[in-house]
């Protein structure tokens, strides 16, 4: 919340708090940030009951949604037909982390703006830049100049062997169907590397992974 409240002050509409919120010094930077702001700041248990599925949540921000586009001199994450909302919000999460806060997600997806996704991302969704896309082909046509790498089983090239170069993109599939083959044609498909006791990783796990790779230059300076 207090990262929207930040980031995105225009676009909130109303911050809900539940009567069981602690009146902590978190709260009182909420209370703080909607009146510098002009925003209402109302007490209302009865949208906790219809918004939210979790016991724990305690404060509910009503914002419109935004459009925050792609900077094409900095580093890619592609999701091609991500489904899983939770899973997003965790890879939103874990890019930003990671200091790649652009994402480009190749639709039919979820949407970004569900709040699971929100949830999950921690707060991190804020610093996000990101563009949806019909399919790859208009992401490709939009960003034309990059090294792309398509994250495949069945590339021979391993991750730790791969130099991750210039300005680049990180592609993944789905999470029950990965990347369909002509994948393997596009930039340089990679593999993580994992036993055999395992089909494969989880998407979250293997776009983290990947991004530790990518960017552990970057964080030894």
């Amino acid at each position: 919340m207090i990262e929207l409240l930040k980031t995105w002050p225009k676009q909130v509409q109303t911050v809900y708090v539940h009567s069981d919120t602690d009146r902590n010094e978190t709260y009182a930077m909420i209370e703080s940030l909607c009146a510098e702001h002009g925003i209402a700041l109302a007490q209302n248990n009865k949208a906790f009951n219809i918004l939210s599925d979790k016991d724990n949540c305690f404060v509910i921000g009503e914002f419109r949604k935004f459009e925050n586009p792609m900077n094409g001199d900095f580093p890619h994450v592609v999701l091609v037909n991500p489904s899983n909302a939770g899973n997003l919000g965790t890879i939103i999460r874990t890019a930003v982390g990671f200091g790649i806060s652009n994402l480009a997600i190749i639709t039919p997806a979820v949407d970004i703006f569900d709040p699971k996704v929100i949830r999950a991302s921690m707060g991190s969704f804020f610093h996000l830049n990101f563009g949806l896309f019909s399919d790859f082909s208009e992401y490709k046509k939009a960003y034309p100049k990059r090294s792309m790498y398509p994250f495949m089983l069945k590339s021979s090239q391993n991750l730790s062997e791969t130099p991750i170069e210039g300005k680049y993109s990180l592609i993944f599939g789905n999470e029950a169907t990965g990347l369909s083959d002509e994948y393997l044609h596009i930039g340089q498909s990679v593999r993580i590397a994992h036993s055999g006791d395992i089909d494969s990783l989880n998407l979250p796990m293997a776009v983290g992974i990947a991004l530790y790779e990518a960017t552990k230059e970057t964080f030894r300076k």
